[in-house]
């Protein structure tokens, strides 16, 4: 017994090793594109199925930094708080899609008169509009649509920025970009990491939290217009008959 066993392993030795066949598949995950236009494209595509929580610090000319919060829901409704977004500063603001329809709400934080939520039949007009919606709403359909003049190249001039960044500017002098010119980061699922573009620069400022089913609204719908991100002017003091001013009446 011990010779035949002595013996089968000798044999063994002779054996040929099984080698990989020439035909095996080798199973890889999704492989991303390498052309940065495309790089960008499904990213961007990816961040509008997002359901998150993202907390970000935004950096904007003549402003201390701030904290912005990027909220989207599971029912696809979502909610962007601005601390001072309206009336230069003086009002902290949330913009929320709920219900079908765009709301801009005044919130309680500070020293202001104003509360509720001004119900809006189509986009902010331009002196109320901060832009930052824009960025989670339809500036990712022109990122991910091949028609759009768009000149696109990776860089890494955002220091801190997680994912990858990405130029984008028009490819034609003569045709206007339908979204500001900028630099955006995104991860490789969407998530946006950093933004550098005209209104400020927005930086993630921590790992981002599952999303709500939904978002509510932070008070009641009430009438009246969306408050302007500058402070109108203060009216100037009337002039009485005498020719002395005369203290402007109380709103």
């Amino acid at each position: 017994m011990i010779v035949a066993s002595l013996a089968l392993s000798g044999c063994g030795d002779n054996v040929p090793q099984a080698t990989p066949s020439a035909t095996a598949t080798t199973v890889a995950g999704p492989v991303e594109a390498t052309e940065p236009r495309a790089q960008l494209a499904g990213r961007a595509a990816a961040a509008k199925d997002l359901k998150q929580v993202a907390t970000y610090t935004f950096t904007s000319p003549k402003r201390p930094v701030r904290r912005v919060t990027i909220t989207r829901a599971i029912d696809r409704s979502w909610r962007i708080d601005l601390p001072g977004g309206a009336n230069s500063g003086q009002v902290d603001i949330a913009l929320v899609w709920t219900a079908g329809a765009l709301h801009q709400c005044a919130l309680p934080a500070g020293n202001h008169p104003y509360s509720g939520c001004v119900r809006l039949p189509g986009p902010l007009p331009t002196k109320a509009d901060v832009k930052l919606e824009h960025l989670v709403t339809d500036w990712l359909g022109v990122l991910t649509d091949r028609r759009a003049a768009l000149a696109v190249a990776e860089v890494d001039t955002l220091p801190g920025a997680a994912g990858r960044c990405y130029s984008v500017e028009s490819s034609a002098a003569s045709l206007k970009l339908p979204m500001d010119a900028g630099i955006y980061c995104f991860e490789s699922d969407g998530t946006l990491t950093a933004a550098r573009v005209g209104f400020g620069t927005l930086m993630l400022a921590g790992p981002p939290a599952p999303g709500p089913q939904s978002v509510q609204l932070p008070g009641p719908v009430v009438p009246g217009q969306p408050l302007p991100i500058k402070a109108p002017p203060s009216p100037s003091p009337s002039v009485s008959a005498s020719g002395t001013p005369s203290p402007s009446p109380k709103a």
